[in-house]
């Protein structure tokens, strides 16, 4: 997705110092500045979940499709299919291109719910009922 370009963490170079001087940078850009694509988790009949190696050698869980979500109802969690996206508080195109993020209303088996993990970072998608 070339809307969403790889993030560099690091001091902006338009920023003014305490002295009034414009910050100029003497590097370039480093690798563990360099963030990732993002990650845009789609709604689709089944999860699908890919492995992502991290620095040292580790690895994340990347949710790049979603079709059911861990839902916490008054008598516990209930995996239950996801029938659509309604709102998006990121973004009002997320809803229109059913991407998941946290935050965003969703509507389910037993009703509408709100995610409240990162799909993108965690490998699956949890929600709370809304009342």
């Amino acid at each position: 997705m070339a809307q969403f370009g790889i993030q560099i963490h690091r001091k902006s170079k338009t920023k003014i110092n305490g002295n009034g001087k414009r910050l100029v940078s003497f590097r370039d850009k480093q690798k563990q500045e360099i963030g990732n694509y993002f990650s845009a988790t789609k709604l689709d009949k089944k999860n699908v979940v890919k492995k992502m190696r991290i620095r040292g050698g580790k690895a994340h869980s990347v949710l790049k499709k979603a079709g059911f979500v861990n839902l916490l109802t008054k008598s516990g969690y209930k995996k239950v299919e996801i029938k659509g996206v309604l709102e998006s508080k990121d973004n009002r195109n997320f809803a229109r291109q059913n991407i998941l993020t946290k935050g965003t209303i969703i509507n389910t088996d037993l009703g509408k719910a709100v995610i409240t993990n990162r799909p993108g970072r965690e490998g699956n998608v949890n929600a709370k009922l809304l009342e």
